[in-house]
């Protein structure tokens, strides 16, 4: 695979709450035609698409797409839980670099209900039911919780006892993703929150997590438009940003043995993912300038700092105390506020991070811009499990 790939185009709706959303097939479409216009191109020039969403019956891809146009195309539904946005990107991607298509859409979309994440078939083996034992032996405390809660809250606490984190360094997280989202305003929730709010906000998991910790359901649509070089060329097309490697990864054996909280959210898969990025693109942590990561709850950003490399292990307190996951630090993470404040439609939050990358990158993020921005890491990972780690650089 040696085609460059090209992000020619974004588009990405203002994300909602359940119940006060558009349906997914209009969401899924206007999506698509924001990404169509800022590519500057039309849906009959567009050769294949992959689409992601994980609450929805088959083909609801083309449900949304026929909205748009009917060309016949390839329409493929990907489904990877909470990496379900970034997979479709995985797959538009090597149809552009194996050099099988020119212009590549990859859209996700996701019509949540309210609540926690639920399975909605309860008549067959859950995913990840061979390793459940693991789960509920490490959080057996918290039996009747959601599976959510205990899987990250679990793995809050064993990173505090292991490294002597405080419950204050998750705070301090999510409301540096309120100021960051207070600038989006494609974002859920603009409303700045400090750490002492966040403190005080609803207990959910005693000592480890309150409710503003949790990201919350989300609705919402966000599209890419993949091209390669000479189909940008070809069209007069902006070609500023590009994929310059990429990596998906699943389980390894280390997820679940030895027994660990850790392991069971995917540091093994992230580790794994973002070491081939930093090798093909020959580039190391310490040269992202910006990044989108998977802070599905406070906790998993302040695992994932370490696992991506931004700090070393056991440093991510510090890493927060001393300001160098915000704007004026060693990296910018999560600029768009995040999973925490804009929302995670678990379907589209993957391009929605493409979306905010690729704008960081052209310099048109207005006041969330991170200055200088040349290279921008985006982290997606879905348990059951997927993790997909992606590079953008400036062309």
């Amino acid at each position: 695979m040696t085609d460059k790939v090209i992000v020619a185009g974004v588009g990405m709706i203002p994300f909602a709450k359940p119940g006060k959303s558009l349906s997914y097939t209009e969401m899924g479409a206007e999506a698509t035609r924001r990404a169509l216009a800022d590519a500057g191109i039309g849906y009959a020039d567009v050769q294949e698409a992959y689409v992601g969403y994980v609450y929805g019956d088959s083909t609801c891809g083309q449900t949304a797409l026929y909205e748009v146009g009917m060309t016949g195309i390839p329409v493929v539904n990907v489904n990877n839980n909470c990496s379900t946005g970034s997979t479709a990107l995985y797959l538009a991607r090597k149809a552009i670099a194996s050099g099988d298509a020119d212009c590549v859409l990859a859209l996700g979309f996701e019509q949540m209900q309210a609540g926690a994440l639920k399975s909605h078939w309860d008549d067959r083996p859950p995913t990840r039911e061979r390793f459940m034992p693991v789960l509920r032996g490490m959080t057996a405390d918290m039996e009747g919780m959601p599976q959510a809660i205990r899987t990250f809250g679990g793995a809050g606490r064993e990173y505090m006892t292991r490294y002597g984190c405080g419950m204050e360094t998750f705070a301090a997280v999510r409301a540096k993703a309120s100021r960051h989202a207070a600038n989006n305003p494609l974002a859920l929730f603009r409303t700045i929150v400090t750490t002492e709010d966040v403190m005080n906000d609803q207990v959910i998991l005693p000592g480890v997590m309150t409710r503003l910790m949790a990201c919350p359901p989300t609705c919402g649509g966000a599209a890419a438009l993949l091209v390669s070089e000479r189909f940008a060329k070809k069209h007069g097309l902006r070609s500023d940003v590009q994929i310059l490697a990429q990596a998906m990864v699943t389980d390894p054996v280390q997820s679940f043995e030895p027994p660990s909280m850790l392991s069971w959210i995917g540091t093994h898969m992230t580790d794994a993912a973002v070491k081939r990025v930093y090798e093909a693109a020959g580039v190391g942590p310490e040269d992202i300038d910006v990044c989108e990561l998977h802070d599905c709850f406070a906790q998993n950003e302040v695992i994932t700092y370490e696992t991506l490399g931004f700090c070393p292990e056991g440093g991510a307190e510090k890493f927060v105390r001393d300001g160098d996951n915000t704007y004026g630090g060693k990296v910018v993470v999560n600029p768009s506020g995040g999973l925490l404040s804009k929302g995670h439609p678990l379907g589209a939050t993957g391009l929605a991070q493409c979306y905010e990358l690729t704008h960081q990158l052209r310099g048109s993020a207005d006041q969330r811009q991170v200055q200088g921005a040349r290279l921008g890491l985006q982290h997606n990972v879905g348990l059951g499990g997927a993790c997909v780690v992606t590079l953008y650089g400036q062309n």
